[in-house]
């Protein structure tokens, strides 16, 4: 017999509330999410490195009394250390490296939640791409259809969580990173305002403040409640997010007011919007209206050209930054241990100046403030989630030699994320809609900056009005 039959029909918070009440243990929900890794990964490849052992000695070792205490959790294995564990960022050139000597701050603090980490799941190389397809792993899919990809970088927790493996599972977003995989697989993924949640203590920001950490989600309230147990500043961060009212999870459910948004199709790219999107974002502007809120089209006036060309100055400029990271290698990578858009991007950041540097930063700041000047007559701004629906796996491929090709493809595919990143302000896509084969179809929601609360309101009500909870893939149905 199934461990825990009824795993499934609970988010992380309900999930934990039975161990609370001592009607589930936590062995036993660990006992579940290890079944359906072996019964379901399979198909998807979204975990790429088993932890069992880890996850039952933390049982066995007692957890702490948290808000997620015996809920399952999977590391995305970029950025976030784990004590004792190595961490391969998708990539061959960092296979070989030795396990992180301690957690990041954002681990433990996933840990004093009470969440039992178990494994890793699969990244792009370096997190350079919104697709899941490294040679070091092989390709991840979404679960809602086996030839199209699960969306990157954090492919892997989104296809887990789409799978119904587990509810939450950790994510990042450099341009796009946990929305895009999020739309890709029907799950809440937000991107947090910058620095709600810390990089500390091996990195004060990362891709020079454009990438953010959190996760994907089945419900929205779980994607509050885990940003509680995460988010505040690390000693020695240099910014921080501005301060809270009151706990994200007491957002949702709370009253929105009647909220002004504003809807744009139009991509700062100029890309263009397939007709699914389109249909799925004007069935999201009624729907608004219909709760009440004033709804109107609005295109902010922002400095498009710079959007794409200060994202690629300052991702290729890291790019060579962290392929010089390895620990223990002592030297950068050769041509052949790497994917070749990793290779091309390096190629490229090592033209970059220091001027070139801080013109994208400003143009990136710049950007913000443009932004902010929108959201002075606005609370949100609604947009696609994606402009198409997930491509066909190889499409967004990391060995094409034409890496002008290569970032054309990616922004076509998603034109709408890494604006926000750039203003670090917080965005959030719901799969609020699904074409008649059943694939998902996402909405983004953009707030100014520091205002998730905002957004925690306006998406629990669309959560409320048109929810998602018991679409399940074939996989999973």
């Amino acid at each position: 017999m199934s461990p825990f039959a009824d795993y499934e029909r609970y988010d992380a918070l309900g999930l934990a509330d039975l161990v609370r009440r001592r009607l589930v243990t936590p062995a036993e929900l660990l006992d579940a999410a290890i079944e359906r890794v072996e019964a379901r990964n399979p198909l998807v490849n979204a975990v790429v490195m088993k932890l069992y052992d880890h996850g039952r000695a933390a049982i066995a070792a007692g957890l702490p009394d948290g808000p997620l205490t015996g809920v399952p959790f999977l590391l995305k294995d970029l950025t976030a250390a784990l004590g004792g564990v190595r961490m391969t960022r998708g990539s061959r050139f960092f296979a070989d490296a030795p396990p992180a000597a301690a957690d990041t701050e954002h681990v433990r603090r996933l840990k004093r939640a009470g969440l039992v980490i178990f494994g890793r799941t699969n990244t792009c190389e370096m997190g350079l791409s919104l697709t899941c397809e490294p040679q070091l792993y092989g390709p991840t899919r979404t679960p809602w259809d086996p030839t199209r990809i699960s969306g990157g970088s954090s492919g892997g927790a989104a296809a887990a969580v789409g799978a119904r493996i587990l509810p939450v599972a950790h994510a990042t977003d450099g341009f796009g990173s946990i929305r895009a995989p999020a739309a890709c697989c029907g799950l809440v993924g937000l991107k947090p305002t910058r620095a709600r949640n810390t990089l500390s203590p091996y990195a004060g920001e990362g891709l020079g403040g454009l990438s953010a950490e959190h996760a994907v989600t089945l419900t929205v309230r779980d994607c509050a409640a885990l940003l509680d147990t995460t988010r505040g500043p690390g000693a020695g961060d240099p910014y921080v997010a501005p301060p809270l009212a009151r706990p994200f999870l007491e957002e949702v459910g709370a009253d929105p007011g009647r909220l002004r948004i504003a809807w744009t199709a139009a991509a700062p790219n100029g890309a263009r919007v397939e007709a699914e999107s389109l249909r799925v974002l004007a069935e999201a502007v009624r729907l608004c209206a219909d709760l009440g809120h004033h709804v109107e089209e609005g295109d902010p006036e922002i400095d498009r050209a710079a959007v794409g060309q200060a994202f690629l100055t300052i991702a290729t400029a890291n790019t060579v930054v962290n392929l010089g990271s390895h620990p223990t290698a002592g030297r950068p990578p050769r041509p052949d241990e790497v994917e070749r858009v990793t290779w091309a991007m390096a190629k490229l950041g090592e033209k970059v100046n220091g001027a070139d540097y801080v013109r994208a930063t400003q143009a990136a700041h710049r950007l913000g403030r443009q932004m902010a000047a929108f959201h002075a007559g606005r609370d949100v701004l609604l947009t696609p989630g994606l402009a198409t629906l997930p491509p066909k796996l190889g499409w967004l491929d990391m060995m094409l030699d034409d890496v002008d090709e290569y970032w054309r493809r990616v922004f076509a595919f998603s034109p709408f994320t890494v604006w926000f990143n750039l203003t670090g302000q917080p965005a959030i896509v719901l799969p609020l809609g699904r074409t008649e084969g059943g694939l998902p179809v996402a909405v983004q929601l953009v707030a100014r900056y520091g205002d998730e609360a905002t957004l925690f309101r306006l998406a629990a009500q669309l959560e409320a009005r048109a929810p998602w909870f018991d679409r399940k893939p074939p996989l999973a149905a």
